[in-house]
């Protein structure tokens, strides 16, 4: 079988079991049914936020944002893309920092929309300003 790794299910939160070689294969949650990557940044929360970061085995890259913010919203298509191209192998999620102060004031965000890496629970790289989805990717991949 392989490595395994542990992938949360966006839909219900579950913690799943997956070969690593069996990622690409489109894999469900073994508890909602749901598909565990859509191509679709997460929306994460106080809430599910945790969870996302400590228990997935993927690296997570996180875009906080607020609906306010040009940029931001300049950004968030280029985002969906490189979720697209980065899934499976990442994990994108954002996260509304006008409804979720307490994660932005955790993490120190002084300017958005800032990305964020996180992998073993721990940030490991920042990235502040609007990017493409060329550049996301780019960057994503650069700090494996």
């Amino acid at each position: 079988m392989g490595e395994s790794m542990h992938v949360v299910c966006a839909h219900c939160l579950t913690v799943n079991r997956i070969a690593a070689n069996r990622l690409v294969e489109g894999p469900k949650c073994g508890n909602c049914h749901q598909p565990l990557f859509t191509g679709h940044p997460v929306e994460l929360t106080v809430g599910t936020f945790q969870k996302h970061i400590t228990r997935n085995d993927i690296p997570v890259v996180v875009d906080f944002w607020a609906p306010w913010c040009g940029p931001c919203k300049m950004m968030a298509p280029a985002f969906e893309q490189a979720a697209a191209q980065l899934e499976p192998k990442f994990r994108l999620a954002k996260v509304n920092t006008e409804a979720e102060q307490t994660l932005s004031a955790q993490f120190g965000i002084r300017s958005i929309p800032t990305l964020a890496l996180f992998r073993g629970g721990r940030e490991v790289a920042r990235q502040p300003g609007a990017m493409g989805a060329a550049d996301i990717v780019r960057w994503a991949q650069a700090q494996l």
